[in-house]
């Protein structure tokens, strides 16, 4: 399944929220599991991005519905990156 990264930030919203109930951020993982979302690895960072979760849906457009979904809500921004493991990128490399 392939791997992307999503680097989030919250909102004033979205501070209040996780100072209020950090159990919270659970709670939206388990809610990406039931759109098609595993959560592999979950980070909170120190930075220009207040999380970095590490995550493997069937496709670009999951994700995008994911990012529309979590960031309508008014609580997070969310940039998505697709994720290539390195050694699917060396061997694509080769195949020029």
């Amino acid at each position: 399944m392939p791997t992307y990264i999503l680097l989030s930030k919250l909102t004033d919203e979205g501070w209040k929220t996780v100072r209020e109930k950090p159990e919270r951020i659970k709670e939206v993982n388990r809610e990406l599991e039931t759109m098609g979302v595993k959560v592999v690895h979950q980070y909170a960072t120190l930075g220009s991005y207040d999380f970095v979760n590490i995550v493997e849906a069937s496709d670009n457009k999951t994700i995008a519905r994911i990012s529309i979904e979590m960031g309508s809500r008014g609580t997070v921004q969310i940039m998505s990156v697709p994720a290539i493991p390195i050694d699917e990128f060396i061997a694509a490399i080769k195949k020029k």
